[in-house]
């Protein structure tokens, strides 16, 4: 079974306190976030990682406070998350142990090379996680059910803003056939 870990948006400005757009509470995943990528890497899983990447007068920043500027340490992801050899998806793409896949918008599946790339992966399964469960997790757990793949999402590694938003993802996510799992179910 061909499995692909999908890390989504574990950036510094939404992790950690002392970022622009910091999800309470995010810090505490940042252990189950290392502790997947390890896993990812130890068994030759690929990772997809999705990170925003905004311009300074990014028009989504008349929604959200300017986050993920491009270039910025805001924009990094957590140290924990990334692998040694990793690309930026674009037009020239070689698979890569880790494959970061830049964003304008919530949904990773707004950059039009990613179907492109599930497509020739092939995975059968994807392991998903990262923040913000009721945002950019919810559209990657979504976008990933539509391949047909079997999805599952790493509860004790994503974080909300709104508990009883989490509460109905996860209802409408295993309603429509996603499954749920923790770390340490990974590691069986």
């Amino acid at each position: 079974m061909k499995t692909i870990f999908f890390d989504v948006d574990t950036q510094l400005d939404f992790v950690f306190p002392a970022g622009a757009l910091y999800v309470p509470g995010a810090e505490n995943i940042v252990e189950n976030l290392g502790k997947l990528t390890r896993f990812a890497a130890a068994h030759a899983h690929p990772i997809i990682s999705t990170a925003d990447a905004h311009t300074e007068d990014d028009p989504e920043f008349k929604i959200w406070k300017p986050h993920c500027v491009a270039g910025t340490v805001g924009q990094q992801k957590c140290a924990g998350t990334l692998l040694p050899k990793q690309q930026v998806l674009d037009s020239t793409l070689t698979v890569s142990p880790q494959i970061i896949v830049e964003k304008q918008m919530l949904d990773c599946f707004t950059n039009p090379l990613l179907r492109p790339l599930l497509t020739e992966l092939a995975a059968d399964r994807y392991v998903v996680y990262g923040v913000v469960s009721e945002y950019c997790v919810k559209c990657a757990a979504f976008g990933l059910l539509e391949t047909g793949a079997r999805v599952e999402l790493v509860t004790d590694a994503i974080q909300t803003l709104d508990s009883a938003a989490e509460r109905a993802l996860i209802a409408d996510f295993t309603a429509h056939g996603g499954h749920l799992t923790t770390t340490a179910a990974i590691y069986r």
